[in-house]
């Protein structure tokens, strides 16, 4: 391979390059990146309040390093407008065009926004990436007291956990009767709603926002449920959505994310996704760990050795210190049967097959959490 552009700095992009050097030394890369292209770790953006990060400190290695560690070229606060597949080339905001033998697309996703009635919609922050983390610490140091995240998922069960460590009072509104209602099972929704309800969340549950206007310095919430706060500021935390126009106007296949094989191939065959924009087989998987799976194949298969991506069982852990969470295998499905039972302060469940065999688990709370890799054992099993 003569020439090699990857789209996208985050964890996909960086780590297929660096896999790819392990075995490749001479092809030239190129890394388009629509920010500074800074490495650092995207997951760390939930949990750096409580670890005295700020956006600066969680840089990992600036670009410069990056380039040269890798012998890559960064083409840094960069946008590409237009792939053009059939002369295999890119197109970017300079007016550049930049050829490829291979190109892959690590676009990541976006957060979702909805807008909701008053005046306040254009000040919620949506807390994705690391110019978004500072713009997040300016705020708080102008004296906020109260926030409110508008979503009871992970990323929003993640910051809440995080404000209140720091003693914010923080408010989480979601539509589920139980947080993290589609990761983990109810009885575990309530062990978590429960600890950091002890802690000083207040939850909003089952409700959303009705409509968001400013207010004595801040903001006034009035839900569907009819009741109304103030806050000092608003996040929005109702998830991601993958990138995929710049895909679609190529005239890539696109469905929740875009399309790929397990070789992470997309419908054209010099072009590959990776990471949060890739729907590999069916699925999304916006985790680190298939990631870093996704990346160690597709560097064999751009180097000549076809590779196809293959998941071992990956717990996903839940960044609730204060009450942590690990999920694993199959917790949904028809023939999934599941067991409750109070470990500690937590709650342990297991998921059953019709023969009794575990496929699945949810561990919430630290004494729960010690049950890890023994359960880990039988799944594997």
């Amino acid at each position: 391979m003569s020439s090699l552009i990857v789209i996208g700095s985050g964890l996909a992009g960086y780590t297929l390059i660096r896999e790819f050097r392990k075995i490749d030394k001479e092809t030239s890369i190129t890394l388009i990146s629509r920010d500074a292209a800074d490495f650092y770790s995207k997951p760390m953006l939930s949990t750096a309040l409580a670890q005295g990060k700020d956006a600066q400190s969680l840089i990992m290695t600036p670009a410069e390093k990056m380039a040269a560690q890798l012998d890559i070229n960064i083409l840094a606060n960069t946008y590409v407008t237009e792939i053009d597949k059939g002369k295999k080339r890119c197109v970017l905001d300079t007016g550049e065009v930049v050829e490829y033998e291979k190109l892959v697309l690590a676009l990541g996703a976006d957060p979702i926004r909805i807008p909701f009635d008053g005046d306040a919609n254009d000040d919620v922050l949506s807390i994705n990436n690391i110019d978004d983390y500072a713009m997040f610490r300016q705020k708080l140091d102008t004296g906020v007291k109260r926030i409110a995240i508008i979503g009871a998922g992970l990323i929003g069960c993640e910051f809440a956990n995080d404000l209140i460590s720091q003693d914010y009072q923080v408010d989480v509104i979601g539509l589920g009767e139980t947080p993290l209602d589609t990761l983990i099972p109810a009885e575990a929704g309530k062990s978590l709603l429960a600890k950091l309800e002890k802690e000083g969340v207040v939850w909003h549950l089952d409700t959303t926002v009705d409509c968001l206007k400013h207010s004595n310095k801040g903001y006034q919430v009035s839900l569907k449920n009819g009741e109304n706060f103030h806050a000092d500021l608003i996040i929005s935390a109702i998830g991601l959505r993958a990138k995929t126009d710049l895909a679609k106007n190529a005239g890539l296949e696109t469905n929740r994310a875009i399309v790929v094989s397990k070789h992470l191939q997309t419908s054209d065959d010099d072009i590959y996704a990776i990471g949060d924009c890739a729907e590999v087989d069916g699925e999304v998987l916006p985790y680190v760990m298939p990631i870093m799976h996704g990346a160690r194949a597709l560097a064999k298969t751009l180097c000549g050795e076809s590779s196809e991506v293959e998941y071992p069982m990956m717990p996903v852990i839940i960044k609730t210190t204060k009450h942590p969470i690990v999920i694993a295998g199959q917790l949904k499905g028809e023939k999934v049967n599941l067991h409750s039972e109070t470990v500690g302060d937590g709650v342990k469940v297991l998921a059953n097959d019709d023969n009794g065999n575990v496929v699945g688990f949810c561990l919430v709370g630290a004494e729960a959490n010690k049950e890890k890799q023994a359960l880990l054992k039988d799944l594997k099993a």
